[in-house]
């Protein structure tokens, strides 16, 4: 529910059209959780930095002035990057989602740059979908935009439902930014209605996924979507929940019948009590935000040495020399660094990682260290110096630029492992 125009932080009035009880309940859930997730509603209002949506337009080869007023009830960047990044590996043929905006803009320049798929898009006030089209237009841009008001119930969660009509039988993309927090704090839950639509090795997409109402939605969707792997990514202001489909089947019985919501209460009221002496319940909600870590990606980037040293010593093993980080940004959204004109590239590999594939390069330098560059998308301790971990016998220096996380391991000694770190450079 959002347009290119600057929007407030509180969101439009919804018609009161619900029985009093109905209300005062919602709005018991939104004081409590309110009084929660005020961080996360602060953080919301920004959008990100300007560097990076200016990386991400011209990506997409859209005007920097394309995306004016990121923040508040808009996308950040790393959702958007997210979607980019999925529409790219995807090649989606069809791409649902809920909450016009920002987000419709750049997946449909997305959906237009790889495989031309189909984007329907549903938001509850109709002035929105309107504007949200004209940007479009503005832009040489379609999609399916569709005015869906807030009138449907859903018998497994709380709050008012999209009226979704003539939705596609397979879903490849679904994209959920709507409806807001202020409905209810676990409006979202209820996309999970359309998680039978998935087709084979979908991606759902959550924004402000770090909330804490989100962060229960995605409890419980574990729980009844077995066969989704949900992985919530901090590479953004507002979290978002990643979740890829494996065989899907029915979900087990819910969670929310009987005394369930006033357990849920009860539970948003004990927090708030503990926020208002300082004390936050860690835990109590689920996975809150925690020091970045860097473990995975450094495991990964020592795994991706050893299997590139292992490849080099197999005859039967054919290796890649062709480095080309065009078709790399493509088809992975993963930038790399220009690497020094006098090192040698002997193999360019994709590595897969639980959300989606590495880029691994295998290395020689001119005094014959054998290297390996690492590239993903993670968040790590690092800024843009470089820090230094050790896995073993290797030795990592990695940073980060951007939304990417990199790493050059080596077997050289840690002062030189960050002399060869510093001549790597960023790309234009």
């Amino acid at each position: 529910m959002t347009s290119r125009e600057l929007t407030g932080f509180l969101p439009l009035a919804e018609r009161a059209g619900d029985p009093a009880r109905r209300r005062l309940s919602d709005l018991a859930w939104r004081i409590g959780f309110g009084a929660i997730g005020w961080p996360w509603l602060l953080a919301s209002l920004s959008g990100g930095r300007k560097a990076d949506k200016r990386a991400l337009l011209d990506e997409l080869g859209l005007p920097h002035d394309a995306l004016p007023h990121l923040g508040s009830w808009k996308a950040d960047v790393g959702f958007l990057r997210h979607i980019v990044r999925e529409i790219a590996r995807l090649r989606p043929a069809q791409v649902v989602e809920l909450g016009a905006g920002a987000s419709t803009l750049i997946a449909a320049r997305a959906l237009a740059l790889h495989g031309g798929g189909r984007l329907t898009s549903f938001d509850q006030h109709g002035g929105f979908a309107d504007a949200t089209r004209t940007w479009l237009a503005d832009h040489g841009l379609k999609a399916d935009l569709r005015h869906a008001p807030l009138t449907s119930e859903s018998e497994d969660w709380p709050g008012r439902w999209y009226a979704l009509d003539d939705l596609p039988d397979r879903i490849d993309l679904l994209i959920i930014d709507g409806p807001p927090w202020s409905v209810h704090p676990l409006v979202r839950g209820a996309a999970d209605s359309l998680f039978a639509r998935l087709s084979p090795n979908a991606v759902v997409l959550l924004d402000d996924a770090a909330r804490p109402g989100e962060r229960l939605v995605a409890r419980r969707w574990r729980q009844r979507w077995p066969h989704i792997d949900f992985r919530l990514m901090h590479d953004g202001t507002k979290g978002t929940l990643v979740g890829r489909r494996r065989d899907m089947t029915v979900p087990v019985a819910n969670d929310n019948e009987g005394a369930g919501g006033w357990r849920h209460l009860g539970r948003a009221a004990a927090i708030a009590a503990l926020i208002s002496t300082g004390w936050i319940a860690r835990g109590a909600l689920g996975e809150f935000p925690q020091a970045a870590q860097a473990s995975p990606f450094l495991d990964e980037a020592a795994a991706s040495h050893r299997a590139g040293l292992l490849r080099q010593n197999m005859a039967s093993q054919v290796e890649s020399a062709m480095l080309n980080t065009d078709e790399i940004r493509r088809s992975t959204g993963i930038v790399l660094p220009r690497f020094p004109g006098n090192w040698q590239v002997n193999d360019v590999q994709l590595f897969p990682t639980p959300d989606s594939p590495a880029i691994a390069v295998s290395i020689v330098t001119p005094a014959g260290e054998q290297l390996t560059f690492f590239a993903d998308r993670a968040e790590t301790p690092a800024g843009a110096r470089p820090l230094l971990a050790r896995r073993a016998d290797d030795i990592i220096a990695y940073w980060e630029a951007g939304d990417m996380a990199y790493a050059l391991t080596g077997r050289a000694p840690s002062r030189r492992i960050m002399t060869l770190a510093a001549q790597i450079t960023p790309r234009a």
